[in-house]
């Protein structure tokens, strides 16, 4: 306890996500942390279904972990947050979404495997965020490993300043201590006084009076010596530590303990949390302290929907303390809410806690309007405080959904908001033109595990199908359009005129609206209803029923009535000139390009790219992988790809797999984008 009373002060708190992908264990790893540091009686299994952290009946059923679990532990004075996230590529997003709430990623590979997709996009989401990173190499004591091979492959992944703190020795059955010992201990690739002298090389370089000791007067430094040069080199990127262990066998789990202990930062040594003050281009950044005294900031990190308690938020404090029974607003909304319970997460498990410093992680029950990436805050001051945000991966696997029992609708639509208010990787669309409600989700298993929850937790039974794809429209040049409406049908009649150019902008960068009439031709009133005629076109498409995008529209000039011009006329007018400048402009239609990569045995490759290269895909480039696999990149458009799933399957006979993210946009072929058109005029025609 600390002078002031409280269990444990800021600088005694260390954050870490195990991330990385399936089958690295991670859940293993953290249940053996657990039960060596006390904080429960003994480690469960994933094969028993008896993990602290894999609690779901879907997690047990599949023996992988499908959410983030928060978890706890205390060792040699030091309190620690341990989130065990998903490795499956479906469940990306849900690993990634929680990354601000900890300080460290640590990176859990797989000895046999190597370093996998999942591993790689964590590694390099988590570069871009600024955070301490470090890998641990798990399941050393598998028959056959090439350690030099493994480490190789680290350091060519992830770049030269991985650099190992332990040594396996004993063909996998024990570490050597590089770091804190320097044990005289035969390993199975380097030796000890290579890798101490390489870790101490990388750290002294950011010390300039360290370095002179060491190499002017050839002192060995001590831990505790090289301690703030260290984290002064994980802040950097400088450093990543590499440690090996098995959380089967137990082979440097102390020494990994140890290492999170004394050597993953604090709150106070990390990097800063970036938050702003304002939105967009008005936004400007603000610095956060980190003490206890100051106004109370959080940020909620996760959002679970129970069934039976409500909504919980799990959030991280970055300032501040909040207790018990204080008053705390959301974002900018004006009235708070009264915790009236904090609590501290142990997988399913809640404790009690009277209140929350800087560097906790603590949630609260109850509250509707929390909600994933929400600011949570004590005083007004902080109204517009938003933390930077996570840029998730988009969800690109579709399905569209219909009802097979009529009433459920509104249970349907309770049901989808509250899934998507937990899992930040899923998207709810409504596609107007199909009339469908579409369900988006990071894969194939992504959506069905999803499905599987409606059915089960909300006894909800849907029918789905692949949905429309997401085509856009544009325009390749510039043109102009011009047209009057001109209405008269007794009494007050309907005038307006409207002359515009279009000017194509680059890819994806959205829509924009100029007004350039002088002289009143048309009055200033009337501008905004031409700028709502010429969006209607934007998202109704005007050459194949698809949102037009790229695209600058400049109003120069026009012709208005002193009694008859009223806003539904310069409506009508902005929507037929805006259509009509479109058609000389050579309107394209686009199709969404996704990136893939596909896993699967060399013997499969040729197989592979063959079907790809059939359905439009441009092959990016194949990378070898330990045990004779190789990785495909290539380009796809999205509307090949929806069988390509079975696909791989019946190629592979079910050894393969594949994930794929959104890249960009294309032009579609010429005969795809004449089909598009030719249905369109048919469907207006009906």
């Amino acid at each position: 306890m600390t002078a002031s009373g409280r269990l444990h002060a800021t600088e005694q708190v260390r954050n870490i996500a195990l991330v990385g992908h399936a089958g690295a264990g991670k859940t293993t790893l953290l249940e053996q942390l657990l039960a060596r540091s006390g904080a429960i009686h003994s480690a469960g299994s994933v094969d028993k279904g008896n993990t602290i952290s894999d609690y779901s009946e879907q997690e047990k059923r599949l023996g992988h972990s499908l959410e983030t679990a928060v978890c706890h532990l205390e060792h040699d004075g030091i309190f620690m947050n341990l989130l065990d996230t998903p490795g499956y590529p479906d469940f990306i997003g849900r690993a990634i979404s929680v990354l601000p709430g900890v300080e460290t990623a640590a990176v859990v590979i797989n000895a046999q495997a190597g370093v996998e997709l999942v591993s790689r996009r964590i590694m390099r989401f988590a570069a871009e965020q600024r955070m301490c990173r470090m890998v641990i190499v798990n399941r050393i004591d598998a028959p056959d490993v090439d350690f030099a091979a493994v480490m190789a492959d680290i350091r060519e992944t992830f770049g030269k300043e991985c650099l190992p703190l332990n040594l396996p020795a004993e063909g996998g059955r024990s570490v050597a201590d590089c770091f804190f010992q320097h044990e005289d201990k035969q390993t199975d690739f380097s030796s000890v006084q290579e890798a101490h002298t390489e870790i101490v090389d990388q750290v002294v370089e950011l010390d300039e009076e360290l370095m002179e000791l060491y190499l002017e007067q050839g002192e060995d430094l001590s831990p505790e010596q090289l301690h703030d040069p260290f984290e002064r080199a994980l802040r950097r990127g400088h450093l990543i530590p590499v440690c090996f262990v098995s959380a089967e066998t137990g082979a440097g789990l102390n020494q990994l303990l140890n290492i999170f202990t004394r050597l993953m930062p604090s709150p106070l040594e990390a990097n800063p949390p970036q938050f702003f003050k304002g939105e967009g281009e008005h936004a400007q950044p603000v610095e956060i302290s980190g003490k206890p005294d100051d106004h109370f900031l959080g940020h909620v990190f996760k959002v679970n929907v129970d069934p039976y308690i409500g909504k919980i938020g799990v959030f991280r404090v970055h300032q501040g303390t909040i207790r018990t029974g204080d008053q705390i607003f959301v974002g900018e909304r004006r009235k708070g809410f009264k915790a009236a319970h904090l609590y501290r997460l142990q997988g399913s498990e809640t404790t009690e806690i009277p209140e929350g410093i800087p560097g906790d992680i603590c949630a609260v029950a109850k509250v509707d309007e929390l909600h994933f990436d929400a600011v949570l805050h004590a005083s007004h001051d902080e109204d517009q405080f938003h933390l930077k945000s996570v840029s998730l991966p988009e969800p690109m696997h579709g399905v569209a959904l219909s009802l097979t029992r009529r009433g459920d609708e509104k249970k349907l639509s309770e049901a989808l908001h509250k899934l998507v208010a937990e899992d930040p990787s899923l998207r709810l669309e409504f596609n107007a033109q199909a009339n469908e409600t579409v369900l988006r989700g990071m894969g194939e298993l992504h959506l069905r595990l999803v499905l599987e929850r409606m059915r089960e937790e909300f006894n909800l039974e849907v029918e789905t199908h692949p949905p429309q794809v997401a085509y856009r429209e544009t325009i390749s040049r510039k043109a102009e359009g011009h047209h009057r409406h001109k209405k008269q049908t007794g009494g007050a009649g309907q005038f307006g005129e409207v002359f515009l150019r279009v000017e194509p902008l680059p890819r994806d960068s959205g829509f924009e609206f100029v007004n350039e009439v002088v002289g009143g031709a048309i009055p200033s009133q009337f501008i905004p209803a031409v700028e709502k005629g010429v969006r209607q076109v934007l998202e109704e498409g005007a050459v194949a029923g698809f949102p037009l995008q790229d695209v600058r529209v400049i109003v120069y000039d026009g012709k208005h009535h002193p009694v008859d011009s009223k806003e539904v006329a310069f409506v009508a007018a902005g929507r037929k000139a805006f259509l009509d400048a479109v058609s000389k402009a050579k309107p394209q239609v686009l199709e969404p390009i996704a990136h893939v990569e596909v896993t699967v045995s060399g013997d499969y490759v040729g197989d592979i790219t063959g079907h790809l290269a059939g359905i439009r895909g441009r092959i990016e480039g194949n990378t070898t992988l330990p045990g004779n696999r190789v990785r495909i990149s290539a380009q796809v458009p999205v509307a090949e790809l929806d069988d390509f799933q079975t696909t791989l399957k019946s190629l592979t006979g079910g050894a393969g797999s594949f994930t794929m993210s959104f890249d960009h946009y294309d032009r579609v072929p010429p005969d795809i984008q004449k089909r598009l058109e030719a249905e369109f005029s048919a469907g207006q025609g009906q």
